[in-house]
């Protein structure tokens, strides 16, 4: 399908990196005007303590041909937040797509560990992180939103909604926690939403190569084969391009309203909408890892992309 949307105003929250990046990234790419919120600026990095930054989302975004700005935010932080909505609300009076990617919670995350040894802050941090900043970024941005119909918001999780339900061996509560959220906020905020035409999803992408992993194998984009070695399902792995694709493509979907309340993944979403990661391939992570992976058959990602 062709992805126009010119004309729209978008917000992506924790664009600093990963599939949000590629996420703001592909919205500019299309035509949108995107809003790039972080805590890790020129100069200042969050807790999270990665060299990526949101002025550096917003360059790869003119540098795709699109326009936006970098606006440094908490998003736990009500203050910070509400006067954000104050200048969208300024500069173009409505939000037409919101997309929630706040997370930062893994240097605080503790595998392995039953919640009664696992930190006590750093559980609470991450449940901070992973729901508060979400409830309160939805309280002051939603009303933009519902200006007129049409609107999308966008719950990034990680995970689909059926994969999150069997809580697994070496997940942190707090963690599981935090990212099963999603999928109520995005079924919630589909009911509330409904009367002003506004749709509501969450998503997820598949096993992401995103920097931080990339950088956890020692491979760069260019050579993420060279991790197979080590990793052999790793095969099965994505581009935070392709996430950005799949989402990008739902913006631009007339009809995206029939998925409103679900929860998404980028490889079931690639499907349907005909998209194709950087190498050409559509990774359908989730069922890999199901039918693959954790069916303990060896690594083989035929069919599966």
């Amino acid at each position: 399908m062709t992805v126009d949307l010119t004309g729209t105003v978008a917000l992506v929250a924790g664009g600093t990196r990963g599939a949000s990046r590629a996420i703001a990234v592909e919205l500019g790419r299309a035509g949108a005007f995107v809003y790039v919120t972080g805590r890790s600026s020129a100069g200042r990095r969050s807790e999270v303590d990665r060299p990526e930054t949101i002025e550096e989302t917003v360059g790869l975004i003119e540098a795709a041909g699109g326009s936006g700005v970098a606006v440094r935010v908490d998003h736990l932080e009500a203050d910070e937040v509400r006067t954000l909505a104050e200048r969208v609300d300024a500069g173009h009076g409505r939000l037409d797509v919101l997309v929630d990617g706040l997370w930062g919670g893994d240097p605080h995350l503790q595998w392995g560990k039953p919640v009664w040894e696992h930190d006590l802050g750093a559980s609470l941090r991450m449940l901070h992180l992973g729901i508060d900043a979400h409830v309160i970024t939805s309280h002051f941005l939603l009303p933009l939103v519902t200006r007129r119909p049409g609107g999308l918001v966008v719950e990034m999780t990680d995970g689909t909604e059926e994969y999150n339900q069997q809580f697994r061996k070496g997940t942190a509560l707090a963690f599981y926690l935090a990212k099963y959220a999603s999928h109520g906020m995005a079924k919630a905020e589909a009911f509330e939403l409904a009367e002003h035409g506004v749709t509501a999803v969450a998503f997820t992408p598949g096993w992401l190569r995103s920097e931080a992993m990339l950088d956890a194998f020692g491979v760069r984009e260019e050579n993420w084969r060279d991790a197979l070695a080590k990793v052999p399902h790793f095969v099965i792995s994505e581009s935070p391009t392709y996430v950005g694709r799949t989402v990008a493509a739902l913006a631009a979907d007339p009809d995206r309203a029939r998925f409103s309340g679900q929860t998404l993944d980028s490889g079931s979403l690639a499907q349907q909408y005909g998209v194709v990661d950087v190498d050409g391939s559509r990774p359908d992570a989730w069922r890999y890892l199901v039918e693959v992976e954790q069916a303990g058959k060896p690594a083989d990602a035929t069919g599966y992309r």
